[in-house]
């Protein structure tokens, strides 16, 4: 995770932390959804149904929107958004440089 909270670090990639002031059982809610929705992508997918697929990505969508991972940011010291970027590309990549993982 980086120092701030924001984001955390999947093989050199930033991802957008879930908004940590949703409460636990919301949150909960909203991860139970996600799984659910990703669940859904992966049998349209499978049974090449292209209508259950888009309304499958669209509910993933909803909730990742939701959990604060996409859409507006949670922070509000107008820090750039990096969601999906390289951390080596970010201003994340001194401190990034500096970690074991990172090697």
């Amino acid at each position: 995770m980086t120092p701030d909270g924001r984001y955390f670090v999947v093989r050199g990639r930033l991802w957008r932390m879930s908004d940590p002031r949703l409460g636990e059982s919301e949150r909960a809610a909203l991860t139970s959804a996600l799984m659910t929705a990703r669940r859904a992508v992966g049998v349209a997918l499978r049974v090449g149904d292209p209508d259950g697929l888009k309304s499958a990505r669209a509910d993933v969508d909803t909730a990742k929107i939701k959990l604060g991972e996409r859409g507006p940011v949670w922070w509000d010291d107008d820090a750039p958004d990096e969601n999906r970027k390289m951390v080596k590309n970010s201003r994340y990549a001194d401190w990034w440089t500096e970690q074991p993982e990172a090697r």
